[in-house]
């Protein structure tokens, strides 16, 4: 919203001395979002208002080019070259004389162009910074003096404040409140635009009625008919609503602009002619669809609002208006029409098309409901005055009982909330400066003004107060912390895991937890896997990402991509966060009142019917693992490398993983791991599968991890104790096995596990490393050769070379057993 400081003084009576930049810091303080001070005109200069004498036409020229005499004022007048050809001799307009300085430092001076020496320049709206463009010259009114200043003729030097309207603060999104904010925060009289005095209804105006009163509470028609269409806005009204962001269109148009920035009541002029029968406001029936005024058919959806007549839709509701009853350049009876409609509707409606509108930008937000009447009563009058029109007798009022907010409040909510001590008086005085009818003595009864839709309970009052008195008066006290609490060990756990792998050389990413349904294809999901059933947002950021994850896997793929794509070729990432997983037999969550605090059986009907949202953590890899340099050739990841974070993390809740090969989607089917702790499995790791990395359109071979964090906290060893350091000797056997090519490694190293712990001799095994697989003739073919170095070692005395040999055996004699091996060169 921006708003000119000259419009805004018109309301509140700020004085002299108080500049743009006090302003902008005193609605700051107030709760507003000013996001710049914008100082315009300042830059022109020479700039003086000249009527056209004579205007000789040149010939020989591609282009319209005309030599005109112009009388400013002086005692001779100025020879002007313009190649503009809108304005006839007598006009009144303005003119740039030698030594003028025009927006963006452009100076004027007297030059020879066409064959003649054109002594200064006919400006037109753009030229003055009025508008972005203009067809041709700005005709000024007939009696506008000769010779004046037209930079203080017209009000050009101002400031102006550009405001972000937040969705709780409607009414800002007008002058008529932010001028009501501004005389507050310096405690000056305002004076209400709307307080204009409308005269009693006599009679119905164009015939309308309210179909749908969960659409529109108020619906109010005025009529004027004999408009003069081709009658300029006047020069006052362009230039505001230039400073406000606006174009001018036209006057018909720029009468209910100019209202809507003032007031904050969007308004809707319909040509008269082009009705058909009675106005309904009504939600869209089948079938239905409108050309709105950017020359778009839509398809109407059922919950639309719109306003119709016996040919159909006119125009969706407080959004934009049809093409067929648009006003044209011989519209001269006109329909005003203003409205109050519901504001969540019209926010749905206006999403769901895609459009945007200065009046969407305000109905979604909360307009006063009182205004119509108020509105279009100006906006008939101002067409009569500024346009000829002839007022018809008359209005139409259709409305639907709307609800009286009455809110109770002790006196001193408003100190217990901020720990300050203001008194009943400053609250009474505080809430009726915001438009609220206050009564009572300890326990005050209030009633919000009609255009203060956010104020519905005793917190909302209490936050008026409290911000008109100014949040910097609120004392800061540091929290104390309670004696012998920290963090939980579930929260150390996290961040230990955390910097585990940054430390391993993956960087953290947090991304939104928003997915698609195409999200499940491309992880080649199949169709009956539960990671597809998924919570649907009921108001989506964006209609392409609608469901909660179930996995950390799509964004992360996404976010991989994206790096890889900007030159990073070598890419490690991790991330930690929920997913969510729709119980089936979820029941309806209850809907507690907001005056108390839920009962145990509200809660616990509202916990039933969450999803289950376990913490997952995952990484993805793309590119080298080990980079190339003078050392020799890099290593790419690997499936290998995506196991090893699995490991890095169960590492740091102290539990050891089991791996498995398994087929489980998006995974490679034969490079797939599964990660169990303890007989629970807790994730998959590997490498992904080839048409998953095309999907994303990630290298060959990219690797991930994913696993549930929460299992893994279940299975954490409560007290972690340092590791015995011994100080004898290791001792070391090397083995090598020949089993069957399908056999995986894990499983003969489970096997070996089981011989040594069979022996008895389980606290002597130190680790057991797979540091060579052979496959060849010397093995036969289908078989493969697995080497591993068992490494022993005691607490209390140096192990003999009988011990350990013994226990080698034992641990060959049972990977024998269990999955067949043979020990090379037996």
């Amino acid at each position: 919203m921006r708003v000119p400081v000259s419009w805004l003084r018109e309301y509140a009576e700020l004085p002299a001395e108080v500049t743009a930049r006090d302003i902008a810091q005193k609605l700051i303080a107030a709760g507003l979002e000013v996001e710049s001070v914008e100082t315009v005109g300042h830059d022109v200069s020479g700039v003086i208002t000249g009527q056209v004498l004579e205007i000789e036409e040149l010939t020989g020229f591609k282009k319209p080019i005309r030599f005109c005499q112009v009388d400013v004022g002086e005692a001779e007048p100025r020879g002007i070259v313009c190649g503009a050809t809108n304005f006839t001799v007598g006009d009144r307009v303005p003119v740039s004389l030698p030594g003028a300085v025009l927006p963006g430092g452009f100076k004027i001076a007297a030059r020879k162009t066409y064959g003649r020496v054109s002594d200064g320049m006919i400006c037109s709206e753009a030229e003055l910074g009025l508008a972005e463009s203009s067809p041709g010259i700005l005709v000024l009114a007939a009696d506008t003096p000769l010779g004046a200043d037209f930079v203080e003729l017209a009000g050009l030097r101002d400031e102006v404040l550009d405001i972000a309207i937040t969705p709780d603060r409607g009414y800002t999104a007008s002058i008529r409140g932010v001028a009501r904010e501004a005389a507050t925060a310096f405690g000056v009289p305002f004076r209400d635009p709307a307080d204009a005095e409308v005269p009693a209804e006599t009679g119905e105006s164009y015939p309308a009625s309210i179909a749908d009163p969960t659409a529109c509470d108020r619906f109010v028609l005025r009529e004027v008919r004999g408009f003069a269409p081709d009658t300029p806005s006047p020069l006052w009204m362009r230039v505001r609503l230039a400073r406000a962001g606006m174009r001018s269109v036209s006057l018909a148009v720029d009468v209910t602009n100019y209202l809507m920035l003032e007031l904050g009541q969007p308004l809707h002029a319909f040509d008269r002619a082009k009705l058909t029968g009675p106005i309904v406001v009504r939600r869209s029936e089948p079938g239905e669809r409108l050309e709105t005024l950017d020359h778009v058919v839509r398809d109407l959806h059922p919950d639309d609002v719109l306003i119709t007549d016996g040919s159909g839709p006119l125009s969706l509701a407080g959004t934009m208006g049809g093409l067929n009853t648009e006003i044209d350049e011989k519209s001269t009876d006109m329909v005003i029409e203003g409205a109050h409609f519901s504001a969540s509707d019209l926010a749905r409606q206006g999403r769901r098309h895609k459009l945007k509108s200065e009046a969407l930008y305000r109905f979604e937000r909360g307009v006063d409901r009182d205004l119509p009447l108020v509105a279009t009563h100006r906006a008939v009058r101002m067409l009569a005055e500024l346009g000829g029109a002839e007022i018809l007798p008359g209005v139409t009022h259709a409305e639907a009982p709307a609800e009286n907010v009455t809110i109770t409040i002790p006196a001193d909510h408003p100190d217990r909330v901020a720990g300050v001590t203001y008194g009943r008086d400053t609250v009474v005085e505080r809430l009726r400066d915001v438009g609220c009818e206050v009564t009572g003595e300890d326990v005050l009864t209030v009633k919000p003004p009609s255009w203060r839709p956010d104020l519905r309970d005793p917190n909302d009052l209490a936050e008026e107060v409290i911000r008109l008195e100014g949040y910097e008066n609120i004392p800061a006290r540091a929290p104390r912390s309670v004696a012998g609490r920290g963090l939980t060990p579930a929260q150390r756990l996290r961040r230990r895991v955390g910097r585990a792998l940054a430390a391993a050389g993956y960087n953290e990413v947090i991304n939104y937890p928003f997915v698609s349904a195409a999200d499940w294809d491309a992880l080649q999901l199949p169709a009956d896997d539960a990671r597809r059933r998924a919570l649907r947002l009921a108001n989506p950021l964006t209609e392409e990402e609608p469901l909660l994850r179930t996995t950390l896997l799509p964004a992360m793929l996404r976010t991989l991509h994206r790096n890889l794509g900007r030159g990073f070729p070598d890419v490690a990432l991790f991330e930690t966060g929920l997913v969510y997983r729709p119980r089936p037999d979820a029941p309806t969550p209850p809907r507690p009142p907001v005056d108390r605090a839920p009962t145990a059986e509200e809660l616990a009907a509202i916990e039933a019917a969450l999803p289950d949202q376990p913490l997952r953590v995952a990484v993805v890899l793309g590119g080298s693992r080990e980079p190339a340099g003078w050392w020799g050739e890099g290593r790419p990841a690997t499936w290998a490398d995506a196991i090893e974070a699995a490991r890095i993390v169960a590492a740091e809740a102290g539990v050891e993983l089991e791996v498995k090969a398994d087929r489980h989607a998006p995974w490679h089917p034969g490079r797939c791991a599964a990660l169990f702790a303890d007989g629970t499995l807790i994730g998959h790791a590997g490498e992904l599968h080839p048409r998953v990395t095309k999907a994303f359109d990630l290298p060959a071979r990219a690797c991930a991890m994913e696993l549930e964090l929460s299992r893994l906290e279940s299975k954490a060893a409560g007290t972690v104790l340092a590791p015995h350091i011994a100080t004898y000797p290791v001792a070391t056997q090397d083995i090598a096995l020949t089993v069957a090519g399908g056999v995986p490694a894990a499983e003969v190293e489970a096997a070996l596990r089981a011989g040594v712990e069979a022996h008895g001799a389980t606290g002597l095994l130190e680790s057991i490393r797979l540091f060579d697989v052979y496959t060849g003739d010397q093995v036969g073919e289908g078989n493969k050769s697995l080497a591993y170095t068992l490494r022993f070692r005691a607490p209390d005395r140096t192990l003999t070379a009988e011990e350990t040999t013994a226990v080698r055996d034992a641990a060959v004699a049972a990977a024998a057993e269990r999955v067949g091996a043979v020990l090379r060169g037996a």
